[in-house]
């Protein structure tokens, strides 16, 4: 039945939960300013377009350029910690008690070190993604089955040869799967840093807008940012689909 299709599910359980919203901000007759109705928000969307439409940009150039420095370093550093058992023991408590500092916290030391704009954006993006990238690749290499690494070692391959062939393919599906999880933190670091020390994007916008008591310009503003994380997460599962298909059991969706 079209009510329970994988496709269907989506739009039906939006449409349910904003059908729900404006019924319960009218019959509780909600403030605007405490709870704007759905459409409320969307014509404040509509009234703001040109910069919501600006901001949004801003935010998804620091949260992909964040992104793309947490992959390229996530993957080099989880390749050095999967690669040596000692290195793995060494690196990781450091690691764990880094990503443990609120990020919040280092905004700014940042703003500090690089000024108030986009750079203390782009790196915060990037300290918050780079950890499940780094952890994901590494226990990818570091769970190789001890009895496959001994035949192969048997058969007279190198430590190079069993990361290669075995290891890094082995990771790809965990590195992949990564993706997904550092591009929604990607977006939290962004905002994050642009609601502290920032002259554009979307979380200066709905600061700004929060000091003006213009509730419905700051859930247009969240709406937006929803509408990014999803579509950039819906790319990097695609992604994840087309290169590590191989990786998944017959049935599994």
């Amino acid at each position: 039945m079209w009510l329970t299709s994988e496709r269907a599910a989506p739009a039906i359980y939006t449409i349910a939960l904003l059908v729900f919203w404006e019924a319960a901000v009218w019959i509780g007759n909600m403030p605007t300013y405490i709870l704007p109705a759905p459409t409320v928000i969307a014509g404040a969307i509509v009234q703001y377009w040109g910069p919501i439409w600006k901001n949004s940009l801003v935010t998804l150039w620091t949260t992909l350029a964040g992104f793309g420095l947490a992959v390229v370093g996530g993957l080099a550093l989880g390749l050095l910690v999967g690669w040596s058992k000692s290195i793995y023991a060494g690196l990781y408590p450091l690691m764990v008690g880094f990503n443990s500092i609120p990020k919040v916290a280092v905004v700014p030391i940042l703003v500090i070190w690089f000024g108030i704009g986009v750079v203390p954006a782009i790196i915060t993006a990037f300290l918050i993604a780079f950890f499940p990238v780094v952890v994901n690749v590494a226990t990818g290499l570091a769970t190789i089955e001890p009895e496959t690494e001994d035949v192969l070692r048997a058969l007279g391959a190198s430590k190079w040869d069993v990361m290669t062939k075995i290891g890094i393919p082995r990771a790809l599906p965990y590195f992949f799967g990564s993706l997904k999880v550092a591009i929604t933190l990607a977006f939290v670091g962004s905002v994050v840093s642009e609601t502290i020390a920032a002259n554009a994007g979307l979380g200066h916008m709905m600061l700004a807008a929060q000091s003006q008591f213009n509730v419905p310009l700051v859930f247009a503003g969240l709406v937006m940012l929803a509408i990014e994380g999803i579509v950039m997460y819906a790319i990097m599962a695609e992604i994840e689909k087309r290169t590590t298909g191989w990786a998944r059991r017959s049935g599994q969706t």
